[in-house]
């Protein structure tokens, strides 16, 4: 399996933070936000992962990550010129994705739980298809809605932007397909605001009955870092379990170590790079308790 992650965008919603950086390079807590969606990819997995994002932005992201040499992963990286949608990412992709299925994920969520793992393997390991994830959230107008059968409980419609939701189940940044999505995306229609909508991509799915819907209940996490006010809770939610467990969310090099991707002598050289840090404490750390 594939993976992207589609950074573009202008962070309007974060301006003037974002006026002359991308909201993907912006910190929650003691990492760039981009390495929280590109652990949920490694964690499931993914080794090949694309990175697409507006032609500024697109240099600072490679000056950041290099060709993920560093985390024992492979990256290469497409321009999206304007936003025209989600499901762009997979025909900007196309020659990336290749025959293989693919994830992606968009580069301003976070998400936290256990077992998260888990049923990211799970759904990349199916042969037909497609996986998402939906989470219960205050504010459903802002998102792509799913409608659950009350009797089988099994997803029934999505909904962009619904005035009227008929859940407070949004769909979130974490889509898994197979390979039919190449062609599925390049043949849908722009939706009103002249986008090519995800949620398009998704009821397509839905109606041949291949979309499964796993709803993230308690004990999960999903923030959407858009705004001044969640970029905020995001960094405070990091700060308070990373202190409490002494545990780093999002740390790309201990994941790579974990997968048995990253030798530890290139760890080594990456901890000491990253000088007197607490980053760098941390992986020196767990580079001895993995190795040893």
């Amino acid at each position: 399996m594939k993976g992207i992650v589609l950074a573009g965008g202008s962070g309007t919603r974060l301006y003037p933070l974002t006026l002359a950086i991308s909201k993907q390079i912006l910190p929650i807590f003691d990492k760039p936000m981009l390495y929280y969606p590109l652990s949920i990819l490694m964690r499931a997995g993914i080794r090949d992962i694309l990175m697409i994002s507006t032609p500024r932005d697109l240099p600072v992201f490679e000056a950041l990550l290099g060709d993920g040499g560093e985390f024992g992963v492979n990256f290469s990286y497409a321009v999206q010129a304007a936003p025209k949608g989600l499901a762009e990412a997979f025909i900007i992709g196309r020659e990336f994705i290749g025959d293989d299925s693919v994830a992606m994920i968009l580069g301003d969520n976070l998400y936290f739980g256990d077992g998260l793992t888990d049923l990211c393997r799970a759904a990349a390991d199916r042969d037909d298809g497609a996986s998402v994830f939906a989470y219960q959230v205050e504010d459903p107008q802002r998102y792509g809605v799913v409608s659950f059968d009350p009797c089988t409980g099994k997803a029934i419609r999505i909904v962009e932007k619904p005035q009227f939701p008929e859940s407070d189940w949004a769909v979130t940044g974490l889509y898994f397909y197979n390979n039919d999505v190449v062609r599925i995306a390049a043949g849908i229609t722009p939706s009103e605001r002249g986008e090519l909508e995800i949620t398009a991509v998704n009821n397509a799915y839905l109606e041949r009955g291949l979309l499964q819907v796993a709803q993230l209940g308690r004990g999960y996490a999903w923030l959407d870092t858009g705004t001044h006010e969640s970029l905020h809770d995001a960094a405070s939610f990091v700060r308070t379990i990373e202190h409490r467990q002494g545990m780093q969310i999002a740390c790309l090099e201990e994941i790579g170590l974990e997968m048995g991707w990253l030798d530890p002598d290139r760890a080594r050289t990456r901890a000491a790079m990253l000088g007197n840090t607490r980053y760098a404490s941390y992986l020196h750390r767990r580079i001895r308790d993995l190795v040893s």
